[in-house]
């Protein structure tokens, strides 16, 4: 009874292990729809460990049943040598008979078992060479792609290098490309892959002249006025750095980046299509920053505005303004890691009136969606706000970001009043390949009070296209249409700007497209990239300002962004740390989300001040004035009148918008865009200089 019918113990095990590993291994592989989660691993090893106690429990019951069977044969066997009445010998027949039957029983169970054990272990290797096949078709797969990879980038190299190909195509002959103007949903489509396509919009050429004295003779309409003029002297130290003294030692450090590795595929797998804020992050794929610190650093190349302030003629203003708006995104070509999603109240202030002039403020005003508002005022004669939505999708080979709403800057002294919208950035390479961000779409900077016009349009990558990388060419117009400077240049390096001399339509191309060429002084330089600091690498790509936006500063609210504890564990290197913290700062906010759903039921009013759990009130919304949009002390002072609050609340986003209300800024209506948007209101920097921030809640 102890051949093979007892239970081969290790061969069993094998089979429970392989078979429920396969399924892990599966599972793992992304096959299944369920990502495998620590807790599914755990339960894997506890059926596994108790599918061995079972096993064992079978064996013990097994030698049992033949041990105590054997003993009760010999038993009955003894009993029937003896002699006994006829009665008890009838009895004991019967008692024979029934271990018989259950000797027969027994056997059976036992043959059945070993039947089951021969098959499993006929499956199991069937499943085992499977499961090695399939393996190995993925490693095959894997290579494959990655050798795709690296032949993509052979071709690129070899084609960027082929003869024929211009050296400098920005040097002496530029070609670029016009905006068609879109409506601000139209520039993301569900179906659209930047990096593949063809440029087919309203071209222009840009060619230099010729020196002036050559031109004299030529006998050209504009020879009056094509030379560089002393107005636009300006422009010529417009790429120098003014450097402030700072009062402050800042840091020009953080700690090196930890070497964490982190399967992005096996988290992102499940993400397809859903709002990348609502996603779930661990800390491994986020920077040692927050959202409203990466908005304040657009700053960065300030100067540019406080030169522009110097600006006799608007168009020459508009250059410096596009070169501004330009060089916000020359931070991020290296920069690929996710900034921290704000807290629902979280603010971020940088007083930097000593060595930038300038102070400003941003306070997150929505969590769903991430809304942020920012103001910025500065000695030097302009001030700069704007409330940016930020709208991301994962299309499953790269993450598109979109940054809704418009940007204003208004100068004092000339009373310009220029808007823009920012482009979309869009990160490749999310399953293979290294990780790389590209800058696309068109923008428009328009003077309000002029009627300028820049259009700018980033050129997105494509191996198929001859131009440079990350290209970006614009156009200053004034009011009647008619062009003044022509703009050129690179998002991650800089910008420059040629003076238009004359301008004519080119002859028709073989489709029947013209393009306008654009006679042109020489280019002079607007903005350069700062170098970024030493070790630059290990520390996030951050530039010298970057390193400092979350240095830590006394005075500061308890809202600020410096004070968030898991984002401060990151910055030190202790990662598993973080993201224990900031599962904690998540569901605290969700409950506090929740609280405010629930104080916004029936017959209780939406747009109330806020008093959950005593932390803070809302401020007043009533304000009067003139119509229009002004600046008293340190801050902006909008005039128009708020938002009407809804009668009801229609839903859950509905209700919880209504239900917060900003601390330092307010909804009103944009009289230039005619949509709603969140304008400083005053009082921070107040409440800084008294240290009272007892109107402030607590999001930590």
């Amino acid at each position: 009874m102890k051949g093979r019918g007892c239970w081969d113990t290790a061969s069993l095990r094998s089979f429970c292990s392989s078979g429920c590993l396969n399924k892990f291994k599966k599972d793992d592989s992304g096959d299944d729809d369920e990502a495998t989660t620590p807790a599914d691993k755990n339960e894997l090893h506890h059926t596994l460990k108790n599918l061995s106690l079972k096993l064992d429990d079978l064996s013990t019951c097994n030698d049992l049943i033949a041990k105590h069977g054997a003993a009760l044969q010999r038993s009955l066997t003894e009993l029937d040598g003896l002699k006994i009445p006829s009665e008890s010998g009838e009895k004991l027949k019967v008692v024979n008979e029934r271990a018989t039957l259950f000797r027969i029983t027994s056997n059976a169970m036992i043959n059945a078992c070993r039947d089951f054990l021969e098959l499993a272990e006929i499956h199991s290797r069937k499943w085992q060479r499977a499961l090695q096949y399939e393996q190995e078709q993925r490693v095959h797969l894997e290579e494959t792609i990655e050798q795709l990879a690296k032949q993509h980038n052979s071709l690129e190299r070899a084609f960027r290098s082929a003869p024929g190909r211009p050296a400098n195509p920005s040097k002496s002959f530029i070609e670029g490309s016009l905006l068609t103007p879109k409506g601000e949903d139209s520039e993301e489509d569900e179906d659209t892959e930047y990096f593949d396509a063809m440029e087919d919009s309203t071209s222009f050429i840009t060619v230099i002249t010729e020196a002036k004295e050559d031109r004299k003779t030529e006998g050209s309409t504009g020879t009056s006025s094509v030379d560089w003029s002393s107005a636009d002297n300006v422009l010529d130290g417009a790429s120098l750095v003014p450097k402030g003294s700072s009062k402050v030692k800042r840091r020009v450090r953080i700690p090196n980046k930890p070497n964490y590795s982190l399967n992005l595929w096996s988290i992102m797998k499940n993400c397809i299509g859903r709002e990348l804020s609502r996603i779930p992050m661990p800390v491994n794929f986020n920077e040692p920053l927050s959202m409203l610190q990466r908005l304040t650093e657009d700053l960065e190349y300030h100067h540019l505005l406080d030169k522009a302030v110097h600006c006799t003629s608007s168009v020459e203003q508009m250059c410096l303004v596009a070169a501004f708006s330009v060089s916000s995104y020359s931070t991020t070509v290296h920069r690929i890691a996710k900034p921290f999603n704000p807290m629902l109240g979280e603010t971020f202030e940088l007083d930097r009136l000593d060595d930038m002039g300038l102070r400003s403020l941003c306070e997150q005003v929505s969590h769903h969606p991430p809304s942020a508002a920012h103001y910025v005022f500065s000695k030097h004669g302009w001030s700069l706000w704007q409330e940016i939505t930020i709208s991301s999708k994962f299309r499953g080979k790269y993450i598109s970001i979109m940054p809704l709403g418009a940007i204003h800057l208004e100068f004092q002294a000339s009373g310009n009043h220029y808007v823009w919208r920012k482009s979309t950035s869009t990160v490749h390479n999310i399953i293979v390949g290294k990780l790389w961000i590209d800058q696309s779409g068109d923008i428009e900077i328009v003077n309000h009070k002029t009627n300028d016009r820049c259009q700018l349009k980033f050129l997105p990558y494509s191996y198929f296209s001859k131009e440079a990388a990350r290209k970006v060419t614009g156009v200053v117009s004034d009011s009647q249409g008619k062009a003044h400077y022509v703009l050129s240049g690179s998002w991650d390096e800089q910008m420059e700007c040629s003076k238009v001399v004359h301008s004519s339509p080119s002859s028709p191309s073989s489709d029947g497209k013209q393009k306008t060429v654009y006679q042109t002084l020489s280019a002079k330089l607007l903005w350069k990239k700062y170098p970024l600091p030493e070790n630059a690498e290990n520390m996030y790509y951050f530039s010298e300002l970057a390193l400092t936006l979350n240095e830590h500063e006394e005075g500061v609210a308890p809202t600020d962004s410096r004070l968030r504890p898991d984002q401060r564990l990151m910055e030190k290197g202790c990662w598993d740390e973080a993201n224990t913290e900031k599962q904690r700062l998540e569901e605290k906010q969700r409950l506090s989300r929740r609280r405010r759903l629930e104080a916004c039921g029936p017959g209780s009013s939406c747009s109330s001040e806020e008093g959950e759990a005593g932390d803070w009130k809302g401020a007043p919304h009533g304000r009067k004035g003139v119509p229009g949009w002004g600046f008293r002390g340190d801050g902006f002072r909008g005039s128009m009148p708020p938002a009407d609050p809804p009668a009801h609340c229609a839903c859950p986003a509905e209700k919880e918008a209504d239900a917060y209300t900003p601390l330092w800024f307010e909804k009103r209506l944009d009289p230039l865009t005619g949509e709603m948007a969140c304008v400083y209101k005053g009082g921070y920097w107040e409440a800084k200089e008294k240290q009272d921030w007892h109107m402030c809640p607590n999001i930590f």
